[in-house]
């Protein structure tokens, strides 16, 4: 069989328990919204999946020296895929902090002002990506700061390691440190030179990245959004309604407007392809406009918990009809974990009077989430020609998990276990493009030895 030049198989199988989604399992875990396969074959040729089933069907169907990697009983599933983070705020994850506006004086300010210094950035975004990595993110909408060397510094990271990120400079002309400001004109400009650099260049894409409403003057979101309809398939991200501080300063800002989300509507920010980060404190009318619009919203549970600023309404956004995915917003959220991140969605519901299944938290984890960044038909699933991201999950990752795993009754009993009890220890290998990147290397034989 043909090597890559690094000694890994341009085609080979993987043998395990295989998980991945066909649609959203709601909250009564749609049997027919999953694939499931207690003894699967994942088909990996030239970075792509070309076919994924039970092994017992497949293994017959091919050549019989082709490499079969073994996984016993863990779960191979597509990699997580992170919607909202920030890379700069990776030297302040646990921080203490009052609350939001409090929490960017002392803390993500003067952590983002080093990030003029490429040395500097290079670091940091290179111990990002590999925690990433570790952590069983295979891809990530990120934020960076207000210099373009943070944002240059991000994507030639992104790009050494094939990783599949989007990833934007931030703009913001107003209420915040002198040294942290750019102009409509300049952030304009960086955008557009940005963009043109590195948006489809391989696997990276761009996000105009407005930092929230309160930090860009009019001038500054209509640039953004001239820019937003020149370029249609690039995506948008920004925060909206987190806080209630926030939301109510945001009113004195701009009076004319309906709410938080009118803001962005009137400068064209409001469509396909653009993610707000938390929409706490947004009403119905909010999230039906979403909802037409095509916009979605990143529920990131860790850091509204942490910074104490409310609770996701899933069921308000299920009426509406409102998409959104799950994530960590790394630093106000307190771990990389994705596992982590979904245990505290769940809890989320809870406070809320809510119920959000084991099953749809994964499903949001991976192709609920490519759906909303228009990015299914490459990541967040096993279909044929998608990219070959995924990730194994250990079930037997610490005494606990494997205690409690080996009792479970159910998939749904078994996945509602790794996101309570899980966190970096259960991703016991990743893989991206097909490449192992992380974790202990399995058992390989070829198909002759493996005949189920």
């Amino acid at each position: 069989m043909a090597r890559h030049t690094d000694g890994t198989e341009k085609r080979c199988a993987h043998r395990g328990a295989l998980l991945h989604f066909l649609a959203d399992p709601g909250s009564h875990s749609d049997p027919a919204s999953f694939e499931f396969f207690a003894d699967g074959l994942l088909v990996v040729d030239e970075g792509r999946v070309a076919a994924v089933g039970p092994a017992g069907e497949l293994l017959a169907s091919l050549p019989a020296d082709l490499p079969i990697i073994e996984h016993g009983g863990d779960i191979l599933m597509p990699g997580f895929i992170d919607t909202h983070i920030h890379y700069p705020q990776t030297d302040v994850i646990g921080s203490g902090g009052r609350q939001l506006l409090d929490w960017l004086e002392d803390h993500t300010f003067p952590a983002e002002r080093r990030f003029s210094d490429p040395v500097h950035a290079r670091s940091v975004a290179e111990f990002f990506l590999d925690e990433l990595l570790r952590n069983g993110t295979t891809t990530a909408m990120v934020f960076c700061t207000v210099h373009r060397t943070s944002a240059e510094a991000f994507f030639d990271a992104a790009l050494r390691r094939r990783m599949r990120m989007i990833a934007g400079k931030v703009l913001m002309d107003r209420n915040c440190p002198p040294d942290l400001r750019d102009s409509p004109a300049a952030g304009a400009q960086d955008t557009r030179e940005l963009l043109e650099k590195w948006h489809g260049r391989e696997r990276l894409q761009y996000a105009i990245t407005p930092r929230f409403a309160a930090t860009s003057s009019p001038e500054q979101l209509e640039s953004a959004g001239r820019l937003a309809r020149e370029f249609p398939d690039v995506l948008i991200q920004t925060h909206a309604a987190e806080n209630l501080e926030e939301v109510a300063w945001v009113r004195t800002l701009y009076p004319d407007a309906r709410s938080y989300m009118d803001v962005y509507d009137r400068y064209g920010l409001v469509r396909e392809r653009a993610l707000f980060a938390h929409c706490i404190h947004i009403d119905r009318l909010d999230r039906e406009r979403m909802a037409k619009s095509g916009a979605a919203a990143a529920f990131c549970p860790a850091s509204n918990l942490y910074l104490g600023s409310g609770l996701f309404d899933i069921a308000a956004a299920d009426c509406a009809g409102m998409r959104f995915s799950i994530a960590t917003d790394v630093g106000g959220g307190n771990s990389f974990s994705m596992l982590r991140t979904l245990g505290d969605a769940y809890k989320v519901a809870h406070l809320a009077g809510q119920h959000l299944p084991a099953l749809r938290a994964f499903y949001l984890a991976t192709l609920g989430a490519a759906r909303i960044l228009g990015l299914q038909h490459r990541v967040g699933r096993f279909s044929a020609g998608s990219e070959a991201d995924f990730i194994v999950l250990d079930l037997k990752a610490t005494p606990l998990i494997a205690r409690r795993t080996a009792q479970a009754r159910s998939l749904e009993e078994r996945l509602l276990a790794l996101l309570t009890l899980g966190d970096d220890r259960v991703i016991a290998r990743t893989y991206i493009l097909g490449r192992q990147v992380h974790g202990a290397p399995a058992t390989a034989r070829t198909n002759r030895n493996n005949s189920g």
